[in-house]
């Protein structure tokens, strides 16, 4: 394909040419992409010699390749950086990649040879990453209906083209609405309590709207310091409520489309066997069942509904004490919560916040993964990206290169809210057994300052931390095979990686070397860093019930046996008094906005994964604790080998006892929420 006039259709070896890469030319690129895939996957099923894992699975495994580096490029940045001409072509192809992966995994020809390895794979002799890759694809194919037949299989296939429409609608409609607004602040009265990093945020988000003054977005990095900081409450209001109704917007109405989207669901599942969503998505997860995920969720809910209440008699007494309305509302939280952790541990925001530059704490972890795994990490600048805030390093090993890590680091108009890992290419073994190096990109929606490093708060810290341990799971992946590389693990496995490598943003030593003061340069205080850690069970009550709510609606919601006519509305409003959410909590996610579950399968009956996986973290955690050492060699090494390398080469359970020698305890996730009784 070299010489190709469509850049997309060339291969490369270093990175996509992003200066070459027009929104146009996806479609024709696709249309080409598929052709050969579907051309491959024909030519594996005519094979006249009799099936064998090599001239099917690994064959399987390998083919696609033209299709798996346009579509990447291509979901990256519908991601990252979308403007209206690519969004439009994100909603042509949509219902088409679903329609080609249809077409892959219902055919017959093909399954039938896999089927046919499937059945004798005890007999063949195969190693246990062989093993898993069979397993893997079998369940892949009878998953997306290669067993059904007739119109039932013409249906699925439907669905999921369907589906793949309106889910990529629901998200577009949550980015339309945190794009348009604007909370527009424009005398000293409107900007009060503000601190200077706050304020030079709201004014850079100003200036890239081009309006004068001073501009609050619906990114997260500038809405909830604006909740947390600003003296006016009718401010924070009016801020809250945008907040919380994006996606039912007059212009943007995301009910109907998440209605559908249930249904379209619940059909899939009941053509599969399965009574309901939940079970078909809960049947290939670490946890099995609901009563499993009910199980774990149950542990937390009533002790953080507790701890709420308590948190509630601490606000109001801070209301009090400022002269405020004692009738806490969920726009005051925020607020009133960082006053009582100010006075509690001493801990000002506006004071910790400059030992924290974004520079300063991607070296922090930079150096982490070097103390941990031996990674070096060199930037590389003047290559062409697809956006100028986006840097590049190279990563490397013992002198060899071993992939190549992008951050993303800033929110924009055109681009997704949140924070995600992915990548531009997998790791894996080409033919003749050569590394395929990963290309990984983390993405986070921090605010731009104008002539100024870019200050994150604790929160912020954790976050870069959390999508950096998903890139070093896609970066330190060693396998052979690229559907069990990196992050292809079960949903609630890939959390474990990530959540794991947010606890060396609290390891001491690194605070002290990394936490230096934007302008004098002096290292962070002992004393701050005691308050930091000692602060970290400060409002768990708040978030475990914002997130448990979340986790249990989305459950609740998709173990629905008739989803045709829910009302989703009223269905959240009537789950949220049946559980009890606290009304001053509110909700993390409404459904409207709940891009998790709504703008993809991937969280659907499964935003209780972060849990499930701080339940493994957290208790893997305690291994470097009880070591006394969180950069014990031997534990390390361990880890990389069974966690950070392995990806879904071997079964997870086994896995993590492979690193562990036993089977995760919840205590350690209790402790850390402060939860545990006693």
């Amino acid at each position: 394909m070299t010489g190709h006039s469509n850049p997309l259709l060339r291969g490369w070896q270093a990175l996509p040419p992003f200066d070459e890469i027009r929104a146009e030319q996806f479609a024709p690129a696709f249309a080409e992409a598929f052709k050969q895939h579907l051309n491959e996957i024909d030519a594996l099923a005519d094979n006249p010699s009799a099936p064998t894992f090599d001239n099917t699975v690994a064959a399987f495994d390998a083919a696609g390749a033209t299709l798996d580096r346009v579509r990447l490029t291509f979901e990256n940045l519908c991601s990252s950086e979308a403007p209206p001409a690519l969004q439009a072509v994100e909603r042509e192809m949509a219902p088409l990649l679903a329609a080609h992966d249809s077409r892959v995994t219902l055919h017959a020809g093909f399954f039938a040879r896999l089927d046919t390895i499937h059945q004798q794979a005890d007999t063949l002799g195969l190693s246990e990453e062989q093993q898993r890759l069979l397993q893997r694809l079998h369940t892949d194919f009878v998953r997306a209906g290669a067993t059904l037949h007739g119109a039932d299989r013409e249906r699925f296939a439907a669905i999921a083209t369907r589906l793949a429409d309106r889910q990529t609608q629901f998200a577009q409609n949550v980015l339309a609405d945190e794009a348009a607004y604007q909370l527009r602040l424009s005398s000293e009265a409107d900007l009060a309590g503000l601190p200077e990093f706050l304020r030079q945020a709201a004014r850079g988000a100003a200036h890239e709207r081009g309006v004068d003054g001073y501009v609050i977005t619906l990114a997260r990095s500038l809405v909830q310091p604006f909740l947390t900081w600003s003296s006016r409450r009718d401010l924070r209001e009016a801020a809250w409520r945008a907040w919380t109704s994006r996606g039912e917007t007059a212009a943007r109405d995301n009910r109907p489309l998440a209605r559908e989207i249930l249904a379209l669901r619940q059909q899939q599942a009941r053509l599969l066997g399965y009574d309901h969503y939940a079970d078909y998505a809960l049947a290939d997860r670490m946890a099995g069942s609901a009563a499993a995920v009910h199980g774990l969720l149950a542990q937390v809910w009533e002790p953080a509904k507790a701890s709420v209440e308590e948190e509630l008699k601490a606000l109001a007494a801070q209301a009090s004490a400022l002269g405020e309305p004692t009738d806490i509302e969920p726009w005051d939280w925020y607020h009133l919560a960082e006053k009582v952790r100010a006075d509690r541990f001493a801990l000002d925001d506006a004071q910790v916040k400059p030992y924290f530059s974004l520079d300063a704490m991607q070296n922090a972890m930079f150096d982490c993964a070097g103390r941990l795994f031996g990674l070096e990490f060199v930037e590389q600048r003047g290559v062409p990206l697809y956006h100028p805030d986006v840097r590049l390093w190279e990563v490397r090993r013992g002198g060899e290169r071993v992939g190549v890590f992008i951050g993303d680091n800033y929110a924009r108009p055109n681009k997704q809210g949140g924070a995600w890992m992915s990548i531009y290419r997998r790791q894996k073994r080409d033919a003749g057994g050569g590394k395929v190096e990963p290309i990984v990109v983390n993405n986070t929606n921090f605010s731009r300052v104008e002539n100024g490093p870019t200050l994150l708060g604790f929160d912020d810290v954790r976050t870069l931390f959390h999508e950096f341990g998903h890139g070093l799971h896609g970066l330190l992946s060693d396998v052979t095979y690229g559907r069990l590389s990196g992050t292809n693990v079960p949903r609630d496995y890939v959390e474990l990686p990530s959540q794991l490598m947010e606890h060396w943003a609290t390891v001491p030593e690194v605070l002290a070397k990394h936490a230096r003061h934007v302008t004098t340069g002096e290292p962070i205080p002992a004393v701050l860093i005691e308050r930091i850690r000692a602060a970290q069970t400060f409002n768990q009550g708040f978030d475990t019930v914002a997130y448990t709510s979340s986790a249990l609606i989305d459950m609740a919601l998709h173990s629905q046996k008739d989803a045709d006519g829910i009302d989703i509305a009223r269905f959240e409003a009537e789950e949220r008094e049946r559980i009890g959410v606290p009304r001053e909590v509110g909700m993390r996610h409404r459904l409207p906005h709940f891009g998790h579950i709504f703008s993809g399968s991937y969280y659907a009956a499964g935003y209780y994964v972060y849990m499930w996986a701080e339940v493994l973290e957290a208790d893997a955690f305690d291994a470097f604790e009880e070591a006394g050492n969180a950069f014990d060699p031997a534990l390390a090494d361990r880890l990389q080998r069974q966690v950070y390398s392995a990806g879904d080469s071997r079964e997870q359970r086994a896995a993590y006892r492979a690193f562990r020698g036993r089977d995760p305890r919840a205590e350690s996730m209790l402790r850390k929420r402060g939860l545990l009784a006693g």
